[in-house]
């Protein structure tokens, strides 16, 4: 029979520790975010719907983001016992530098509009992470804003070909002149894709001020406060967006003529290594690598163009067994977790980029929100290596990781 006490008072006493309150809103509201995912509901609270739906959307039913993130989630990892993983080192060699962790920040357009810090607060968090920052040419950030803002680190910058040529050429000559090591060619976008939720919103670039905009600003005002106080939002690499849909920008702008003569003419322009971003098949990877690329990302466009399209992190093993030594192989396309990132060099790849996870975090809280975005991923990184029992990525091994099928193919 179990024998009963009043408590005693100090015991009791040593038991009741509180937590001492944190008055910074924005702190709290971070802290209290454990994975990438609390960090997208945060945003979603934060954010207007039509910009939180320009970020958080895809093209058309949004099959292919949705499939993406659940090949992550269809992994089994077969870890190694007694092996001393007292210390890991997530440090990678990627385009003839370093990355501090094995991933960086992909290129995303209009970033000021999901948080007016935009672009200034990725590139900053990425310099203090000592990770790749990568600015879009459909940024509202300058070229030359970014790298102020991250003086010392390793800036990338993504590259659309459009109709007038001139304007591409220029933007390579800039970012060459402000001292951007890789060019990230961009092959998956000759027209926009069919982004429904954008048109359901009638989001278009500026944003135009409706009653339905009104009533959802009406708390957030913080979102709209920053959004009228500070400089206009608009591209800054380029003009005339004249108050056009995203699709309708993108349709007028890119080329869907562009071909492998385009490449070329960038290829002698830039002095610097080059990526190409959005490739999704073998055949395609066989040629670039015969063509001698320093890399190709294996790429979606996050679900954004063509719905239904190959899944990047499923088509990885198969590249990378194939032209893997004869070109470094990136992988993005539905990332939230560090774990999608282990088990992606685990299969091979050399490097991973974020996207949406970068500007959950930055709707969430700004340059602080993308730290904790960063910190997340780290921690979910060293975690999962030290529970497989690997020191290094350098240790990681298909052996490691089993991609289970949802979606095979009938005979």
């Amino acid at each position: 029979m179990v024998k009963r006490q009043f408590p005693n008072p100090i015991e009791l006493a040593k038991l009741m520790k509180f937590k001492a309150p944190e008055f910074n809103g924005k702190k709290r509201r971070l802290d209290s975010a454990l994975t990438i995912y609390d960090l997208k509901d945060i945003a979603k609270r934060r954010t207007p719907k039509a910009a939180y739906d320009y970020t958080d959307g895809s093209a058309e039913g949004e099959i292919s983001l949705s499939r993406a993130r659940q090949a992550f989630e269809d992994i089994e990892f077969h870890p190694s016992i007694l092996r001393d993983a007292s210390h890991v080192d997530t440090t990678t060699q990627i385009l003839g530098g370093t990355s501090a962790l094995p991933f960086g920040i992909a290129p995303t357009g209009f970033t000021r509009l999901m948080q007016t810090e935009g672009e200034v607060a990725g590139a900053g968090a990425a310099a203090a992470a000592g990770i790749p920052f990568t600015l879009s040419t459909l940024g509202t950030t300058s070229i030359e804003d970014v790298k102020a803002a991250n003086p010392n680190g390793r800036n990338w910058f993504q590259l659309y070909v459009m109709r007038e040529r001139e304007i591409s050429y220029g933007l390579v000559e800039r970012a060459a002149a402000a001292g951007y090591d890789t060019l990230m060619f961009t092959v998956d976008t000759p027209v926009a894709g069919a982004r429904l939720r954008d048109k359901r919103n009638g989001f278009s670039i500026p944003p135009q001020l409706t009653v339905g905009t009104i009533l959802n600003a009406i708390p957030r005002p913080w979102w709209w406060f920053d959004f009228l106080t500070t400089p206009p939002l608009e591209f800054a690499s380029l003009s005339s967006t004249g108050g056009r849909t995203v699709g309708e920008l993108l349709d007028s702008a890119m080329d869907p003529s562009i071909n492998y003569d385009d490449l070329q003419i960038i290829r002698d322009m830039w002095p610097g290594k080059i990526v190409i971003k959005g490739v999704q098949n073998l055949e395609d990877s066989k040629r670039l690598a015969d063509l001698g690329v320093d890399s190709i990302l294996l790429s979606n466009h996050g679900g954004r163009q063509l719905d239904r399209a190959p899944i990047p992190f499923h088509l990885l093993p198969e590249v990378v067994r194939e032209v893997g030594n004869d070109v470094e192989v990136m992988v993005d396309t539905g990332i939230m977790n560090g774990a999608d990132i282990v088990a992606s060099m685990a299969l091979g790849a050399k490097f991973t980029l974020i996207g949406r996870a970068y500007l959950y975090g930055l709707m969430a809280g700004g340059r602080e929100g993308v730290d904790r975005t960063i910190e997340i991923l780290s921690d979910q990184i060293v975690r999962t290596m030290k529970l497989l029992e690997v020191t290094s990525i350098e240790e990681l091994e298909p052996k490691h990781v089993t991609q289970l099928q949802r979606l095979i193919p009938r005979g």
